[in-house]
Parts: C-alpha cells; structure tokens; sequence
C-alpha cells in the first residue's frame, strides 16, 4: 500500500469515526451543553475568530462536482486545519494556520482517471496584537506560503509560492464579521524545466464572513472563500451557507460544523454547481 492510499484510508475511516461518534453521543452531549452553555458560548465566538489565543484542529471535509470541461469530474477532500497561537512577547501572538488537503477526485479532465492523496500545503502565520483597542477591531498580518507537497502531479500546482496575508474583523453582540485575505506569487517549480500543465501562479484569496453565535453555542455563518487568477483572468466564487453547535465530551470542547455551498462562479475547468461541507473541529483552550 503507497502512502498516498494509506493517507486516504485514514481520512475514509476518520470520517466513519466521526459520523458515529455524533450519533451514540448526543443524549449525554446535551447533559453536558445545558451544564456547559455559557462556557461554550464563549469558545464558539473565539472559533469564529480567526486570531484567536485557542488552539484547534478543524478536520474538514468537502465535496465538490461538476469539474472539468466535461462536467463529470468530482472531488472529495478533508483539509486538515490545525491552528496554533505562540506568545511571541507580552503585547503580540503569532498564530500558525496550516492547511494541508487530503484529496480523493475522479474525472477531472478528460482520460485523467482517479487520483488521492495530499495536496499542497498553505501555511499562513499571523503576527496579532493580544489587546484590542477601543474601535474593538481583531486584526493580524503576517506570511503565508504555498508548499508543494502533493503526491500526483493533478492534485497540486509543483510550485513554491508565498506573498502576504492578513485578517481583520470585529465581535459585538454575538456577530462576528470581516474578512481574511492572501495573495501568492510562485517563484520555484518542482522538477526541471518549464511544465506547461502547471504554470506560474499569482492568486488573489478573500473571504469576508458573517457568524451569529446564540447563547447556546449555535453559530449561524455565511462565508465566501473567493479566488481571483491573475494569470488567466477568472473568478472562482463559492458561497457557503453553515450551522455549527459546540459541545462537549467530557471536558473536551468540539465543535461540528454543516453546510452547503453554491459555486456563483467558477473557473473554466473548475467546480460547479452546489457542493457540501462538514467540519469536526477539537479545541484545546489554555
């Protein structure tokens, strides 16, 4: 067995795992939410966050259809998201996001087959101030770095990649609302030689967001996580509509996460049409 199968077997079973655990959890789940409710409150607002001091590790998966010039390719993926904060002296944190895909998709172009395994890796570092001023703005700047570490030639771009990324938001009342950006450059390519099938890349990445977290630690969210080519000049705009509850196993906060997704554009040979989201996510609170 490669280590490709190996890794999309974990996530398979991961995600079998998952989908059980909710099911014979839920009665002694709600015991523990109406003990908990303030508490959860609380820690589903610092989720919506994306600078918050909490360490958490989202395993989110995907599924996309109607890719390719034919319409017939899909994709299912889990992104595993772990987020770190690091005290980097008494007024500023860095906060590690790290995005690394677990990809399974058939059909993408034509006579392409099936392919899994990882895809590149994101990583973003955010330097954010601990305090927030009286305006009440959350914000954090910093790097973020496209890493090649797919292990099939269609499931990455065989470029290393960085440029800036920042977020800025504000919480009030139990909203949460703004925006997280990037913008990567390639500046190496894996291999000899100009590939053709893996060309330059300089993408634009914006998603405003909007969260209403409850007093019960619902979280009520609308999202865009948009790209913008600048090479070949073309959107890629998924609207996500998502409703999450934070509870907890013992003492071990987590948070589940459903939605749907409605790609409003999308590339020539990208995804299209509705797709769905479902994300477990394990918090570690200091």
């Amino acid at each position: 067995m490669t280590m490709s199968s190996h890794v999309v077997r974990v996530c398979r079973d991961a995600s079998i795992t998952v989908v059980l655990c909710c099911a014979f959890a839920v009665p002694a789940v709600r015991a523990q939410d109406q003990a908990a409710g303030g508490d959860n409150a609380e820690l589903a607002k610092k989720l919506s966050n994306p600078v918050a001091a909490l360490i958490s590790v989202p395993f989110q998966f995907n599924y996309d259809q109607k890719i390719g010039p034919l319409d017939r390719g899909h994709r299912l993926y889990m992104n595993l998201q772990p987020v770190v904060p690091v005290s980097i002296s008494s007024d500023w944190n860095m906060i590690s996001r790290t995005i690394l895909p677990v990809v399974s998709q058939s059909d993408i172009a034509p006579g392409s087959g099936h392919q899994s395994g990882l895809g590149d890796i994101t990583q973003s570092l955010f330097f954010s101030p601990k305090q927030t001023g009286s305006s009440g703005i959350i914000w954090g700047v910093g790097p973020a770095f496209l890493i090649p570490t797919a292990t099939d030639d269609l499931l990455g771009s065989k470029k290393w990649g960085a440029g800036p990324t920042a977020v800025v938001l504000k919480q009030s009342h139990g909203w949460t609302y703004g925006f997280l950006a990037n913008h990567i450059w390639s500046f190496a390519s894996v291999g000899r030689g100009h590939d053709p099938s893996h060309p330059d890349i300089s993408n634009t990445f914006i998603q405003p967001f909007l969260n209403f977290t409850t007093p019960t630690a619902w979280t009520y969210g609308i999202d865009s996580e948009s790209t913008y080519d600048w090479k070949r000049h073309q959107w890629a705009t998924p609207i996500n509509i998502t409703v999450a509850k934070l509870t907890r196993f013992g003492k071990l906060p987590v948070s589940f996460t459903g939605g749907v997704r409605y790609w409003a554009e999308s590339t020539d040979n990208g995804q299209k049409g509705w797709g769905f989201r479902f994300t477990t996510t394990v918090l570690l609170p200091k």
